[in-house]
């Protein structure tokens, strides 16, 4: 394994965790999941954005910071991969569809001072499902405060994401996730293992899962 450090990204719904899981077991790796149910703004934003999105998304920033931080200063012998399912970039993409264009600002400075203590990700796998799979997959979850989240705010974050990957020249495993179903088809999981075993340039790398 050329990658000691792989996050796990795409919209909601898109499966992250599971996959996190997953390569977690299967490598042996520490596991960083992202604390969403701790932010007490998510219900809030989900009924009043407007509100509540500038709290809603310092608070994940803190809480995501607080995470990370801790990879620039432990190494745990036993375990030399680590897998999250999130990038701390993910803060300011967020930011940049939920908060007005002020604000926003304000917060990118602040993510840009925090953004350099942190250690980069060697790899990236981005999860891309369509929105209708999207929505199949939040329903089924079934979180009471994202069953109204609308399909247009699903493609602003999708939008949001597959731009910030192409501008930046980011090693990226770029996953055609639509019948994605690592649980129940373990030749879906087998792909995304085959990849990590493979050397990339920097730029994406495109996989589907049939």
């Amino acid at each position: 394994m050329n990658y000691h450090y792989i996050s796990i990204e795409g919209n909601i719904g898109a499966g992250k965790t599971t996959l996190a899981h997953l390569l977690a077991k299967h490598f042996n790796a520490r596991l960083i999941l992202e604390q969403f149910a701790d932010n007490p703004f998510l219900s809030k934003f989900y009924e009043n954005p407007a509100q509540y999105a500038f709290p809603l998304e310092l608070f994940f920033m803190a809480e995501r910071y607080k995470q990370l931080k801790e990879l620039v200063h432990t190494k745990d012998m036993f375990q030399s991969i680590t897998v999250s399912d999130y990038l701390f970039t993910k803060c300011l993409l967020f930011a940049k569809v939920n908060l007005p264009e002020e604000e926003f600002h304000l917060y990118q400075k602040l993510f840009d001072i925090i953004n350099q203590q942190l250690i980069q990700p060697d790899i990236i796998i981005y999860l891309h499902a369509p929105v209708y799979k999207l929505q199949q997959n939040i329903k089924k979850r079934n979180r009471s405060y994202e069953q109204s989240i609308a399909d247009e705010y699903l493609f602003n974050i999708q939008q949001t994401y597959t731009n910030y990957i192409k501008q930046r020249n980011i090693k990226t495993i770029f996953v055609d996730a639509e019948n994605a179903d690592f649980l129940g088809n373990k030749s879906h999981f087998n792909i995304i293992i085959d990849a990590l075993n493979k050397e990339y340039n920097f730029g994406q790398h495109y996989f589907s899962l049939p």
